[in-house]
């Protein structure tokens, strides 16, 4: 069975491309075509459209960060890493089929932006199940749990995508088996936990965003948004605009009217907070 490390932007992920080699390693890549959201380096954007395969990148709705994490990781093991995207943010909220925004209730981002393109890549790449290596930490087993719970009875993860039409013009549809998943950090001989990963980091060559996955994740707290309105605040407008003239009651990305990201960005905070107060998602396997 092929191995797989899947990298996430965050330390723990790249911690695991670090030490445990695979035959692979991948990297999907949440883009934007907003130009408000444009990445600063002409030259960076052009490497990374190369290595999307020729896909245009404008931007990211990530932290700019991320992409020369993914550059330096790559020059630190000295090993490929697979770059792939799916539509942009803004293309997937304007598909046919997505008639309200992404929320907590409504979590098709994460598998059209990060899951699909990996599994598009998976199936031109690998073809047969892979062993797909996850930074969950060793305080993180519940995590783990949740995956190993969705096996299948032949113990992989399964993922539903189309393969044709029908002759009415419907969408053909198949059912694949495609990995199964390692989390080697969660060991009764050698556990690791988030300070092992920070010491092992310090004084590396590999630059790391304070947070990474998307600067207005709706998982994200209201403070922790709140932060990125004062840091972020082109990325977190391209967030906000979308929340304007929707159609349906609650259709926000925390699905209630009552929290919306402009309001949210007129929030007063009580106390300064910095980016250690929270913590940061980084396993390689986004909150599914």
């Amino acid at each position: 069975m092929k191995t797989v490390n899947s990298i996430s932007g965050g330390k723990t992920s790249a911690y695991i491309a670090s030490n445990y080699p695979a035959d692979y390693n991948v990297f999907a890549l949440v883009r934007t075509s907003d130009k408000n959201c444009m990445f600063p380096d002409k030259k960076i954007r052009q490497v990374v459209s190369d290595k999307l395969g020729g896909v245009e990148f404008i931007g990211t709705l990530e932290m700019d960060t991320i992409i020369y994490t993914i550059l330096d990781l790559e020059q630190y093991i000295g090993r490929e890493i697979n770059w792939v995207t799916g539509l942009t943010f803004e293309g997937l909220i304007d598909h046919p089929s997505n008639n309200m925004l992404p929320s907590p209730l409504r979590r098709y981002c994460t598998a059209d932006l990060k899951m699909k393109p990996m599994f598009e890549w998976w199936l031109k790449t690998i073809k047969t199940p892979a062993l797909f290596r996850i930074g969950f930490r060793a305080n993180e087993q519940r995590r783990a749990k949740n995956v190993i719970e969705k096996y299948n009875e032949n113990g992989f993860l399964e993922m539903k995508h189309i393969i044709g039409k029908h002759k009415n013009g419907n969408n053909k549809w198949k059912t694949t088996e495609w990995q199964r998943q390692e989390h080697p950090l969660i060991s009764i001989d050698n556990p690791i936990y988030k300070d092992d990963v920070e010491k092992y980091w310090k004084g590396k060559p590999v630059r790391f965003a304070e947070i990474n996955n998307c600067v207005g994740c709706f998982h994200r707290s209201v403070p922790l948004l709140k932060k990125m309105w004062e840091t972020h605040g082109n990325k977190m407008q391209f967030f906000s605009d979308l929340e304007k003239d929707r159609k349906y009651p609650g259709d926000t990305l925390k699905a209630s009217d009552d929290i919306t990201y402009q309001k949210i960005k007129e929030w007063k905070l009580q106390t300064e907070l910095s980016f250690d107060d929270f913590n940061e998602c980084d396993s390689g396997y986004c909150g599914l």
